[in-house]
């Protein structure tokens, strides 16, 4: 075993006669030390970060780069990465998250590499993603029937404002 390496740790278990409060589940785990915090405490860091951030540029990094940009009129031209989705068809999650950090990440290497990049967030709010989880609430709830019957105009605009009070939950949740 190198000096480095930590050698394991045995563990706890707990006893019938031990109290509750003697056992840890953590004191059973071989962790590496950190002196990382165990919590991000986000709420409380964040408005530092930006504030950080703020001040390396004076005005704002991101309207800084952009100003920079503009008036640079970048040797390699214009390159517009539009951020389509996420659909506005249920709860945000870790796809969501990945791919926005994707998206991130092209704008930001096509930035590196001389082009002007400005980023162009955006909603999917219509299509079939959102369409298909209406109908799919509809017959559930056992409405389809009924609007089945309808005229096709009469029923599409029935469809057509399920969808976009469905898809203005979303963005409002997401």
């Amino acid at each position: 075993m190198s000096s480095e390496q930590v050698p394991p740790v045995k563990p706890v278990i707990p006893s019938e006669t031990a109290a509750p409060s003697a056992f840890s589940f953590k004191d059973s785990l071989n962790l590496p030390k950190t002196a990382f915090a165990m919590k991000a405490n986000l709420v409380q860091s964040e408005p530092a970060s930006i504030k950080r951030w703020d001040g390396l540029s004076g005005v704002g990094l991101y309207k800084a780069l952009r100003d920079r940009e503009a008036t640079d009129a970048s040797p390699r031209g214009r390159f517009v990465f539009h951020d389509g989705p996420p659909y506005a068809n249920g709860s945000i999650h870790m796809g969501h998250l990945m791919n926005k950090v994707l998206k991130d990440i092209v704008v930001r290497t096509r930035t590196l590499m001389g082009f002007d990049t400005p980023f162009v967030p955006g909603w999917d709010c219509h299509g079939l993603p959102i369409e298909h989880k209406v109908m799919i609430e509809l017959v559930a709830k056992g409405k389809w029937d009924k609007l089945k019957l309808l005229p096709d105009e009469q029923r599409n605009l029935i469809v057509r404002k399920e969808c976009q009070v469905y898809a203005e939950k979303y963005v409002k949740l997401q």
